[in-house]
């Protein structure tokens, strides 16, 4: 009885009757077309994270109408000439609701100018924010941001054509829950998603490959109409069930990419099998730098490193330790550069840099590695930083008036409650302190940071007795570590040297 009961079950679950085969309604025959009745005044969500992921004959398409005052989320807005710059290019988008501004110059002047209106949002907010549009909840607590001009309010949205401000940022609400205090970020929600992803079948189910995963996943939930462009269409029932990392229920358009360039932001190789060059002297600092932070490392960690110097810590790893480096835009398990030709546009690290993965690696969406962050799963965080106080806030993000970066991802990570590592050169150009009493730059995060390392010194932070330095480097003396540090420190009774 058992065996014919399941049988007829069986039978049940593939009954023709019950099959959807209408699905090839999804499928545009090109780009223009799925995008020709997106209204003027639209707000577009957009999946991708430097250019790695992006769905660059959408923008492409759509750059070639007449469609114009948008506005537009996205973690960030391409290059000057690639990606969603080229909508900057055409003036079509009015505002941007990002996280990072990076080194697309267009992006910032026209911010700056008073030609575009800028939201800068934390990366990991960004990712949460559009993650929660699409599961219907309005609004949610996160530490993230507390204490800073973003959740403060003030920060200048749109500039008038004098450099005085137009539009400032309201005010969030926080609370103190359980003795911590939290920032009330509403969700995000859209009128068109646009995505990019690796295969599709006909009913609009997708599969992502490596890092492009990223934003493309909360973003293509959170609008009522996603369009997805994608390398390979496929017959329904082609992708195993098990495989597919995005519902149809979300897709509602499907356009096969006849031309894609993958364009690579920061080609990245391995050469240490060539010749090694002469180093000056800012190499031979952040090589310093980079080599002390990777005594940080304890075995089985799971760090976070930022861009620059930190990235670099990774190559003093020593031998007797094991950690795993996560990478914000979606990758757990970070192996090194590729050797030259065998680099790969669909994986990138933070930095937009080409990269490797390891046996063991998983990759995943921004919204579920900023989970990991927000969640405190990440033992570690390496970064750099433009000010650090004596009490441990950082600044690592805005000059006002001269250059706008972006949060990234450092808000996230610098409140999640993992230990937080400083790595920078000790003075800004002309000698200027970057360790100080207080920041006098737009704060990061308040009261973040556990340890210092300079080229010239090694600090312990704590956020009431302030610093004591622990360790100096070989070449230097504490007198001179004072005459270049803008607040006083305690000097630890067992002082060591560092070379």
């Amino acid at each position: 009885l058992l065996h014919r009961m399941l049988r007829l079950w069986q039978g049940f679950r593939v009954a023709p009757r019950f099959l959807h085969t209408s699905s090839s309604s999804k499928i545009y025959k090109d780009a223009a077309s799925a995008v020709a009745d997106i209204p003027s005044g639209s707000k577009l969500l957009v999946g991708g994270f430097g250019l790695c992921g992006i769905p660059e004959s959408l923008i492409r398409a759509l750059s070639k109408t007449k469609v114009n005052n948008l506005t537009v989320v996205s973690n960030n807005c391409g290059v000057d000439d690639f990606g969603l710059g080229v909508l900057l290019q055409t003036k079509q988008i009015k505002r941007m609701i990002s996280s990072y501004v990076g080194e697309n110059a267009t992006f910032e002047r026209q911010y700056l100018s008073g030609e575009l209106e800028l939201e800068l949002v934390p990366q990991g907010n960004l990712a949460e924010r559009l993650r929660a549009g699409g599961a219907g909840i309005p609004a949610f607590f996160t530490a993230t941001g507390y204490g800073t001009l973003l959740s403060g309010g003030g920060f200048p949205i749109k500039f008038n054509a004098d450099g005085s401000v137009a539009i400032e940022s309201e005010k969030r609400e926080t609370r103190d829950i359980d003795g911590k205090n939290y920032v009330l970020e509403p969700a995000i929600k859209g009128d068109y998603s646009l995505v990019k992803a690796w295969k599709a079948d006909t009913r609009g189910n997708l599969v992502f490959r490596g890092t492009a995963r990223n934003f493309n996943h909360p973003v293509a939930t959170a609008s009522p109409l996603t369009i997805a462009e994608v390398e390979e269409i496929v017959p329904a029932g082609e992708l195993p069930p098990d495989s597919i990392h995005l519902p149809g229920i979300y897709v509602h358009r499907i356009i096969k990419s006849n031309h894609t360039e993958k364009r690579i932001e920061k080609l990245t190789v391995d050469l240490q099998d060539n010749k090694t060059k002469a180093k000056d002297a800012g190499a031979l600092k952040r090589e310093r730098i980079a080599r002390r932070a990777a005594l940080e490392f304890k075995d089985g960690m799971y760090c976070n490193l930022g861009i620059g110097i930190p990235t670099l810590a990774s190559n003093y790893i020593p031998p007797t330790i094991s950690i795993e480096l996560q990478s914000e835009n979606g990758l757990l398990g970070m192996g090194p550069y590729p050797k030259p030709g065998f680099h790969d546009a669909d994986l990138i690290n933070a930095g937009k840099e080409t990269i490797t993965t390891l046996p063991g690696s998983s990759t995943f969406s921004s919204a579920d590695s900023f989970a990991m962050i927000r969640g405190g799963h990440i033992n570690l965080t390496l970064l750099g930083a433009l000010q650090v106080s004596s009490k441990g806030d950082l600044a690592n993000w805005i000059i006002p008036g001269k250059m706008v970066k972006g949060p990234g991802g450092a808000m996230d990570l610098t409140s999640s409650g993992n230990r937080v590592v400083v790595l920078m050169e000790h003075v800004a150009k002309g000698g200027v302190h970057k360790i100080l009493d207080n920041c006098s730059l737009p704060l990061t995060s308040v009261r973040s940071v556990n340890r210092v390392i300079t080229d010239m010194a090694v600090f312990d932070v704590d956020p009431e007795k302030g610093l004591t330095l622990i360790e100096v480097a070989s070449d230097t003396t504490v007198d001179e570590v004072k005459k270049n540090t803008g607040c006083s420190f305690a000097v630890s009774p067992n002082l060591v040297q560092f070379s």
